[in-house]
């Protein structure tokens, strides 16, 4: 009998598992994922910002899939485990599995601030990418028919809040396009009352990188114009006001929340063995505790076994893609009744992009920055792409984007389903 594996999230941990277990005739996979296509999130704040296509970074589960004879795909969200009787239900049925993995990863984290969560601007998924960049867009249109100083100022103004690698990105980002962009098509505005805040709890943007990526970081930042602030967080936000915890204010229409990220929720595993940040306790094998068959890989599992990791491994793309190459390796052991491997991560480093032609790449022996950091970063960032033509879209365009500094796709394209009846 073919044991079902059943995998629930298409990001980098679940699309890896398949490839590692790709045609191989004791196992029957299944895909279940509330969306039909796997994204790239490094890259998502520039669909965001109008810089790249939502297409370029995406691609359908089941084109993906469809050379792969052991795997189906399943499109629903997670409900319900059911370890007990070894099934799932989702919003579009219930499935069996012998074993199950569960790679959902993350979602936004407001710390519980009500009035953030509603109001900000979270950028996790397409979706979300998506509504940022009609929101930016509708907003500096509203900005160049309003007469009133006060209130176009208002509308201009944008706050970022978590000076992470995402949070640094989407600055270098925003603070690039206001330069090369905003100041030739949106001639009715006055730029000069516009700002572009970018804000951290910590002492540093970056925190988790090298002191030169952290300097370097700051500096170029604040020379496109940046307005960083340092030691301070988002407390609430109302009424168009962003509030500080040193007792400030900013004047905004935009919240952007780059801030913090948390598991997502898995009801009916069990609660001790849910960790810090709502992620999934697991052993060295990356299954999860208190259960047989339920493994949990990605930014959702907490792995604490690893000694060169104690608190835990870092949420990024290459853990999750290490996560499933072990537990692929893993399951076929335990198939072939031999010892299983634990896990050890390998840690090749990280990196961020700043601005055209600047980027910083921390290694584990020694850390870079500039133009050959920038080039680097480009060619990592098109690599884990999963499809050639995406590859060779995507490096084109960008080729043609950092050449002009004018991408063409700022349309604001809001769906509208027609309900009237002919």
């Amino acid at each position: 009998m073919k044991k079902h594996i059943i995998i629930v999230g298409g990001g980098f941990a679940g699309i890896n598992l398949i490839k590692s277990l790709k045609n191989d005739s004791r196992f029957r996979i299944t895909l279940v994922d509330k969306n039909n296509y796997h994204f790239f999130p490094p890259l998502i704040y520039q669909v965001a910002t109008s810089f790249i296509e939502a297409s370029n970074i995406s691609y359908p589960f089941r084109k993906l899939l469809s050379g792969y004879k052991n795997v189906h795909f399943h499109m629903g969200s997670l409900t319900k485990v059911h370890p007990e009787s070894k099934t799932i239900e989702t919003d579009t049925g219930t499935l069996h599995y012998d074993y199950l993995v569960i790679a959902l990863g993350t979602e936004s984290n407001f710390f519980g601030m009500e009035n953030v969560q509603r109001c900000a601007l979270p950028m996790k998924n397409i979706e979300e990418a998506l509504y940022l960049r009609n929101y930016m867009l509708l907003n500096l249109e509203e900005a160049a028919r309003n007469k009133d100083i006060k209130s176009a100022q208002k509308l201009q103004n944008v706050v970022i809040a978590g000076g992470g690698p995402t949070g640094v990105e989407l600055a270098g980002m925003l603070a690039e396009m206001g330069k090369f962009i905003a100041e030739k098509e949106y001639p009715e505005i006055k730029l000069g009352l516009s700002s572009l805040y970018l804000i951290d709890a910590l002492p540093t943007l970056l925190s988790p990188m090298s002191k030169l990526a952290q300097e370097t970081a700051h500096k170029k930042l604040k020379e496109l114009g940046v307005k960083i602030l340092l030691n301070v967080s988002v407390k609430d936000y109302a009424d168009g006001k962003v509030m500080l915890s040193d007792g400030k204010s900013i004047e905004t229409e935009t919240l952007i929340w780059t801030s913090g990220v948390i598991g997502r929720e898995v009801p009916g595993i069990p609660e001790e063995s849910v960790g810090k940040g709502r992620r999934l306790l697991v052993d060295a094998y990356n299954r999860v505790q208190g259960t047989e068959n339920i493994f949990a890989l990605g930014d959702i599992s907490l792995q604490l076994t690893d000694d060169k990791f104690p608190k835990g491994h870092p949420q990024l793309a290459q853990v999750a893609i290490q996560h499933a190459d072990n537990l692929g390796k893993n399951l076929k052991r335990i198939e072939d009744e031999k010892v299983l491997i634990p896990f050890k991560y390998n840690d090749k480093g990280s990196m961020a992009i700043i601005s055209k032609f600047n980027a910083v790449v921390d290694l584990p022996k020694f850390s870079f920055k500039g133009f050959f950091a920038w080039l680097t970063w480009l060619f990592i960032h098109i690599i884990p792409l999963v499809s050639f033509g995406n590859k060779v879209r995507l490096a084109v365009e960008w080729f043609r984007l950092f050449i002009t500094n004018n991408p063409s796709i700022r349309l604001i394209l809001l769906p509208k389903r027609n309900t009237s009846k002919e």
